[in-house]
C-alpha cells in the first residue's frame, strides 16, 4: 500500500487529529471498553501518548514517499499503549499484580461508599472464561465455514437457469437436514459490530469492571497520581533491526510472565494477529518512555591506555 501510494505520487493524507477515530486516545477508549478494563485507565493512556508524542498529527498522518515516516499500525499502537499502562500500574510479573488484587479485595470488604476497587484477579477470571468461550466459537465457525461465494457463478446465459435451480435444491436440502439434526439456522445475518466482547454495567453478576476505581493502587505525589510500585521491567533492552529479522523484538511465551502473555493474548484475539506484533509495539513504546535512562552517556570521556 505504501509503495503504491508513493508510485501514484499521492499527496499527504488527511490529518489524523484528536477527534479522528484512528487517534490513539480514541482507539484506547474502544479497546479499554472491549477488554473490560476500568475507565480511569484512559487518563493513563492519554498521559503515555502525550509523553512519547505518538498523538501528534505529523506522526500519525501518512505522507507517501517519505521514507522517514514510520508505518503506523493504529489499532496495534493503541493496544500496546494499554499493555504498557498495565505494566506501569500492575507490573505484570506474576507476583505484584496478585498482591495488589489481594489488597483491593480486602479494601472492598470494608468499602461501603463509592465504587469498588479494581481487582486484577477477578478481572482475569472473567476475561479468561469469556475469551475461552469466544475462541471456541471462532474455531467452530472456521471449521464449519463453507469456502464458496454466496451468489452462484455461471459462465453463460444458457447455464444460468440450471445453476440457479441446482443452487436452490442444495439450499433446500441443507435446510431440511438442519431441521432434522436439530441445528438452528440463523434467519438473517447479525448486524456488523466493531465490538467482539460486550460488557454492561447493568449486569448484577459483577462481570463489568468499567466503573471500578484504581485508588487502591495509586498514591498522590506532588499533586499527581502515581503508581505505588516504582519498579518496571523492560521487555527488551535493545531493539533489533526490523529489516534484518522482520521484528523489532523477539517474543517467546516461556521468556515472559504469564500475566503479560495473557494480556497480549487478549488483544491479539481482538485484533486477529499474532502476539509478537503487539509485543514489538510495546517494546518501541517502552524505549520511547525510558530512552533517557537507557541511553545515558557517561559524564567523563573514556580513553584507551596505550
Amino acid at each position: 500500500m505504501l509503495e503504491l501510494a508513493a508510485f501514484l505520487d499521492l499527496p499527504r493524507f488527511p490529518d489524523i487529529t484528536g477527534s479522528c477515530f484512528l487517534h490513539p486516545d480514541m482507539l484506547c477508549i474502544k479497546y479499554l471498553m472491549e477488554a473490560n478494563l476500568p475507565d480511569e485507565l484512559h487518563n493513563w493512556t492519554c498521559r503515555v501518548v502525550k509523553k512519547i508524542c505518538i498523538g501528534e498529527v505529523d506522526f500519525l498522518t501518512l505522507v507517501p514517499g517519505n521514507k522517514s515516516t514510520r508505518k503506523v499500525k493504529y489499532d496495534v499502537l493503541a493496544a500496546a499503549v494499554i499493555v504498557v499502562v498495565l505494566k506501569l500500574l500492575f507490573l505484570l510479573d506474576d507476583h505484584y499484580e496478585w498482591l495488589l488484587s489481594e489488597f483491593a479485595e480486602e479494601r472492598n470488604k470494608n468499602n461501603k461508599e463509592g465504587g469498588p476497587y479494581f481487582e486484577f484477579k477477578k478481572w482475569y477470571k472473567v476475561i479468561k472464561c469469556s475469551l475461552d468461550v469466544e475462541q471456541k466459537k471462532l474455531d467452530e465457525e472456521r471449521a464449519k465455514y463453507l469456502w464458496r461465494c454466496e451468489k452462484p457463478l455461471f459462465y453463460s446465459a444458457k447455464k444460468k437457469s440450471k445453476v440457479l435451480k441446482r443452487r436452490r435444491m442444495v439450499v433446500n436440502l441443507q435446510n431440511q437436514f438442519g431441521k432434522l439434526s436439530g441445528s438452528v439456522q440463523p434467519a438473517e445475518k447479525p448486524n456488523p459490530s466493531s465490538f467482539q466482547l460486550s460488557w454492561y454495567e447493568e449486569n448484577t453478576d459483577g462481570s463489568c469492571f468499567h466503573g471500578h476505581s484504581l485508588k487502591g493502587i495509586l498514591q498522590e505525589k506532588c499533586g499527581l497520581l502515581t503508581a505505588m510500585n516504582p519498579d518496571y521491567w523492560l521487555c527488551t533492552v535493545k531493539l533489533c533491526t526490523e529489516k534484518l529479522c522482520g521484528h523489532l523484538a523477539h517474543y517467546r511465551e516461556v521468556d515472559f510472565p504469564q500475566s503479560y502473555h495473557f494480556v497480549l493474548r487478549l488483544f491479539s484475539f481482538l485484533l486477529r494477529i499474532q502476539p509478537s506484533y503487539i509485543h514489538d509495539e510495546v517494546c518501541v513504546i517502552e524505549h520511547k518512555l525510558f530512552n533517557k535512562k537507557l541511553c545515558k552517556k557517561p559524564k567523563y570521556k573514556t580513553t584507551l591506555r596505550k
